[in-house]
């Protein structure tokens, strides 16, 4: 036996560089973890707008069922329905609509019980000068407004 064995051994490499695929088992779980945030957040987003058009129905119904006067009424259904167009049309052009250009825009969206003697009611009792209480109507017109805000916008962007 030769009393110098080592060098009868191969000499020293390193071994080759790990490539790049396939991902270690920490990026599969990561892009797992993506793909079902992603898929959350789009079914979170499309169920928000049901959930906040349900609430906004109860508390018109809540309107609806209270005693108060007219325009205590037109108060508050004009309250719900600029609140309401703030959260589902961009809040920069509706916040700046007042008057005629809002009951344009309300109507536009679908309250179509509110054109006419109907919405200058609305708008007149809501902010002071008391006019017909024309509840039926206004209630009417803001559930229609309610159920069927957004609806045209969204076609157009899906188009």
């Amino acid at each position: 036996m030769n009393s110098n064995w080592l060098t009868q051994l191969a000499p020293a490499h390193a071994p080759a560089a790990p490539g790049w695929w396939p991902p270690a088992p920490g990026w599969w779980g990561a892009v797992i973890l993506l793909i079902f945030s992603a898929v959350a957040f789009v079914y979170w987003a499309r169920s928000a707008r049901p959930a906040l058009r349900r609430k906004a129905l109860r508390q018109l119904q809540h309107i609806r069922s209270s005693d108060a006067d007219g325009a205590a009424v037109a108060r508050a259904i004009e309250n719900l329905l600029r609140r309401y167009a703030l959260t589902v049309f961009d809040k920069g052009h509706i916040a700046r609509l007042t008057g005629e250009a809002w009951l344009n825009f309300v109507i536009a969206e679908g309250a179509d019980a509110l054109a006419g003697v109907a919405g200058r009611s609305l708008l007149a009792a809501a902010f002071g000068n008391h006019a017909i209480d024309d509840r039926e109507q206004w209630l009417t017109g803001a559930e229609a407004f309610i159920k069927r805000a957004g609806r045209r916008q969204r076609a157009r962007e899906r188009a």
